[in-house]
């Protein structure tokens, strides 16, 4: 009996031993067995040179120590100088042409002796170099002759916390917010550390804690202090903490009468309650403003503008330098109304009235973070406001945490998408850099995917979409494709049978979700209490999920050409011209702008309707076929995370079949249509598919 316990201890501890959990992230730092390239790293890396004790270059020794020795098996020994060749140095070096926060990594000689330097004018921006330099290691490059420049072209790069106070988080899909207020600020749990390590190492910046929809609790003194602890442990890696003010704050938790932003009182409240912040956060970032939207207070409750509000609180942030990041994600529920136009409307009138500490946050899309959007039309419309990117890296209506879809490349749609502004060329992704206009400040911002979830995401996979946000922000020239590789690398393994075919599904993933969910530019037809699953016949008060299709007996879409709600006048003409022509409008919008007859002819020879039916069943297909391919990659990466893909997979294919068969049958009440010949016909009725809940998808 006891040799039977043992044998069951030491089975569950080998077995723990190395299950891989996905915790660790892209920060495995994975043994290399390769004895060649590991001859090669160990005859370059000797000893390790920190040429000062910062708070920061502490970090990035520590960070240089798990990386090389769970690579190498090596621990190098510390020296303050160099006196032998093999050394690898880290330290600040004046006047380099890299910014403040850039940096070089070059093979060297120093005293005669071959050595690798990693430099910057910071030590932030070594800390930078030195996690590139272990990707390099990690992806297993040549790290002889090296000489490599890197500085980010945004200057905010920030993830956006959707999270409550009460552990709950707004669209998060991988637990509960890991900031554990009830503990702060005496507990310090290790996550924030490795939280801090991971974000460092892909360039972010800037964090924002609570919820957009805030509640004014964040900024009393019981919430700053546990803020600040957050921020102690961030600092060293270059990342400083944000909050998001609730704009009735002043009302809430500050006893007055008003919130007006013109109100003497209120100015003095705001300036006090910022001077009060620096105090326990002294390199506090600033704020984040939702505003009259969605039922939010702000402003204009006062009869007030956006600009009035943002500069209320600009001005109480500048003295400390802090700025705002005032969101464009405003509007209302008017029936007749196009709410693609609204924030354009309300804010391309107020360009210039905002303060120079103020960036205005516009969401990718003029609608809802929806599979597919044009740009949103303010890119490009506000040359003399700074304009910040949101996207949402969260899978809100792509899935949550159950579907795999890599969201790189809808990043890059937008950001390479051409305003035309300035003539041919002047990209979304010029003006978010501030170039455009040689605007001070640039920032993007990723609404954040990460939960106490073991794995932070929820998917294995969605801690891709974390990772390619950083890298996108730092530089968008990067391709999805080469960023995906080695996010492939770092996480699973540098087996090329693996990574190719996985490589090509992540690359396809987004425009195949697209395909099942929202083709030919559907869009917002999910459910809409949810945000999950079909729901193009969905009509809850004050929404009508026929207004973002309009199908009826003569075809589908909604018109906003110069001919229905003219949403196209809100583009410069170039752009406005070819979305407003069906005839030269992309397949990929053409719904979104156009009402098209249901026997249009499409490019493939096909109808409409036989068309949008087979983009339903290619993007179901598309699912089946990476199931049948993942299923052949068994053995190739860790059995724990194979299993939990395994079985992802299969619940997508489930409900990319649940949206294609319900989104067929409902439209094709409107168009009378047959399903295509070879295409198999939904095995059940309209009114099954429209009587699936959320969560209980249960078809028997």
């Amino acid at each position: 009996m006891k040799k039977y316990l043992f044998s069951l201890f030491f089975i569950s501890f080998c077995f723990c031993s190395y299950a891989e959990s996905g915790y660790d992230l892209w920060l495995r730092y994975k043994f290399i067995e390769n004895p060649v390239i590991k001859q090669r790293y160990l005859s370059e890396l000797k000893h390790l040179v920190v040429l000062n004790n910062s708070a920061t270059l502490k970090a990035a020794y520590q960070e240089l120590n798990i990386g090389i020795h769970g690579m190498l098996g090596l621990n190098l020994k510390r020296e303050s100088s160099v006196t032998k060749g093999g050394s690898l140095v880290i330290g600040t070096e004046s006047a380099m042409d890299v910014g403040t926060e850039g940096y070089k990594i070059t093979s060297i000689q120093i005293h005669n002796k071959n050595c690798i330097r990693i430099s910057g004018n910071t030590d932030v921006g070594v800390l930078y170099g030195v996690y590139h330099f272990l990707r390099l290691m990690q992806t297993q490059q040549d790290i002889r002759n090296l000489k490599l420049r890197e500085q980010p072209k945004i200057k905010l790069r920030v993830l956006n916390h959707w999270d409550n106070l009460n552990g709950t988080i707004e669209r998060g899909y991988a637990g509960y917010t890991i900031w554990d207020w009830q503990r702060l600020p005496g507990y310090l749990d290790q996550r924030y550390t490795d939280y801090a390590r991971a974000n460092a190492s892909i360039g972010i910046n800037g964090t924002v804690l609570n919820n957009v929809n805030a509640s004014a609790k964040s900024l009393t003194r019981e919430y700053l202090i546990k803020a600040a602890a957050l921020a102690d442990v961030f600092r060293p890696y270059g990342i400083k903490v944000y909050l998001t003010a609730r704009f009735s704050a002043p009302i809430e938790i500050g006893g007055l009468k008003t919130a007006d932003p013109l109100d003497a009182a209120v100015i003095k409240w705001w300036r006090d309650k910022a001077d009060e912040i620096y105090q326990y956060i002294p390199d506090f970032g600033g704020f984040l403003v939702k505003a009259n939207s969605e039922g939010q207070p702000g402003p204009q409750d006062y009869k007030r503008t956006h600009a009035d509000g943002a500069n209320l609180l600009a001005d109480a942030l500048a003295p400390h330098g802090g700025v705002v990041m005032w969101r464009a994600f405003v509007y209302e529920n008017i029936k007749g109304e196009d709410r693609s136009k609204q924030a354009y409307t309300e804010f391309k009138k107020l360009d210039g009235m905002f303060k120079k500490n103020v960036l205005l946050q516009p969401k990718n899309g003029p609608i809802d973070f929806q599979p597919r959007e044009p740009f949103h039309p303010l890119f490009g419309a506000m040359p003399k406001t700074q304009l910040m990117m949101e996207f949402q890296i969260t899978q809100e209506y792509l899935g949550f945490a159950t579907h795999l879809v890599y969201l790189a490349p809808l990043f890059k749609e937008t950001l390479t998408s051409d305003t035309y502004a300035a003539g041919k060329g002047t990209t979304v992704a010029k003006i978010v850099e501030g170039t455009q206009e040689q605007h001070q400040l640039s920032g993007i911002a990723g609404v954040a995917n990460i939960g106490s979830d073991l794995n932070w995401t929820g998917h294995p996979f969605a801690q891709a979409n974390w990772y390619a946000f950083g890298r996108l922000a730092w530089n968008s020239d990067q391709s999805s494709a080469s960023i995906a590789i080695d996010w492939l690398k770092m996480t699973f393994t540098l087996d090329r049978s693996f990574i190719a075919p996985t490589l090509q599904y992540m690359l396809n993933s987004r425009q195949n979700t697209v395909k099942y969910m929202m083709p030919l530019g559907l869009n917002h037809i999910m459910n809409l209490g949810t945000h999950y699953g079909p729901g193009p016949w969905d009509k809850i008060p004050g929404w009508n999920a026929h207004d973002y299709h309009q199908a009826d007996a003569i075809g589908i879409g909604v018109d906003r050409t110069s001919m229905g709600s003219n949403a196209v006048s809100q583009y410069f003409p170039s752009v406005a011209q070819r979305f407003n022509d069906l005839k030269t409008c992309p397949s990929d919008f053409l719904l979104w702008f156009h009402h098209v007859p249901w026997n249009y002819k499409m490019p493939s020879g096909r109808i409409l309707w036989e068309e949008l039916v087979h983009e339903y069943y290619s993007g179901v297909d598309s699912v089946q076929k990476m199931q049948r391919t993942w299923d052949q990659l068994s053995g190739k990466i860790d059995q724990e995370r194979f299993g939990q893909i395994k079985q992802l997979l299969a619940e997508q294919e489930r409900e990319a079949a649940w949206w294609r068969d319900g989104s067929v049958l409902y439209f094709q009440s409107f168009s009378k249509g047959a399903i295509p010949s070879g295409l198999k016909p939904p095995s059940k009725t309209l009114k099954h598919y429209q009587s699936i809940p959320f969560p209980d998808r249960t078809e028997e």
